[in-house]
């Protein structure tokens, strides 16, 4: 009624003697689970590369820290 209608949730709920925030709850619940997310629509091989380009970005973020750490440890006057 809620998602059909031009009502507003709180009409709705109120006509139906619940809660609006319960009703507004389930609306959202159903709208999570009906609505395609961006994850959905990428083809297998595209999610499979995402996740490849992900672990290498990872590599290379810690390759760069390290390096930092690295460098401003030579960079300290060791005396």
């Amino acid at each position: 009624m809620a998602l059909a209608s031009s009502k507003t949730v709180t009409e709705v709920g109120r006509e139906l003697g619940m809660n609006p925030e319960t009703l507004r709850g389930w609306i959202k619940k159903h709208r999570a689970a009906t609505e395609p997310t961006a994850d959905a629509d990428l083809a297998v091989r595209e999610r499979a590369r995402l996740r490849e380009l992900e672990r290498r970005n990872r590599e290379l973020e810690m390759e760069n820290l390290f390096l930092k750490k690295a460098a401003a440890y030579f960079a300290k006057d060791h005396r």
